[in-house]
């Protein structure tokens, strides 16, 4: 299992290596192989994306039945359940994305923190991609798309519940301070990957309205 691990981190560290020669810069590098990983994973991700925003716009009857069915527990996953099939919702279906994913985000996490660059690492601003961004310009966009990302996901705080408003800020600020500290690569890959998320979310909200507009057309013709 060790030496599958290190194979893929191996791979991700020669994507760096390969896509920086191949664009002459080791920034471009990072962005052109960011956007390919995240094109390979675009079906578990959307997968994800829209069981998950179902699962929040479902909130509001989950609440009216919790509170319905309170006194009556059995009743109330029947009623869940049906409230589910009604609206094509698997639960699972948001988990089982992320638990594919997660390895290959990790993976490109210790890749790119160990990443040896060569003497020319700058990109932009950036003396050096290897160092800390010195202006902290890639930890405030990193945290602003980690933040818009969550907010596209999970909706506003007001309307989320108390562990995902919590997550709205608390996870923005980490992902912030860690930029601060770890190689600006990594921020760089950071927030690439947040802005190619908050474009996908954008195309699952749309069509999850189209899916909902349809139910509703069905509904009335019906």
């Amino acid at each position: 299992m060790a030496g599958l691990w290190q194979s893929l981190v191996g791979m991700i560290s020669e994507g760096i290596e390969f896509f920086g020669q191949l664009t002459g810069n080791y920034g471009w590098g990072i962005i052109l192989l960011t956007v390919m990983v995240r094109m390979v994973l675009v079906p578990l991700t959307m997968s994800q994306n829209r069981a998950t925003l179902k699962m929040r716009q479902l909130n509001p009857e989950l609440e009216r039945l919790k509170a319905k069915y309170k006194d009556d527990s059995q009743k109330l996953n029947e009623e869940t359940i049906k409230l589910w099939k009604e609206h094509g919702v698997n639960p699972a279906a948001g988990c089982l994305p992320m638990l594919v994913q997660m390895p290959v985000i990790i993976a490109i996490f210790q890749a790119l923190r160990a990443f040896e660059f060569a003497a020319d690492a700058g990109f932009m601003w950036l003396p050096n991609l290897a160092q800390p961004d010195p202006l902290f310009i890639l930890p405030v966009l990193a945290a602003i798309s980690t933040y818009a990302q969550t907010k596209m996901t999970t909706g506003d705080a007001e309307s989320a519940g108390g562990s995902q408003a919590i997550m709205m800020y608390a996870m923005p600020l980490f992902i912030g301070y860690i930029s601060m500290q770890f190689p600006a690569g990594l921020a760089l890959y950071w927030t690439v990957t947040n802005i190619f998320g908050v474009g996908q979310q954008y195309v699952v909200n749309g069509l999850i309205r189209a899916d909902s507009d349809d139910r509703e057309q069905e509904g009335e013709s019906g």
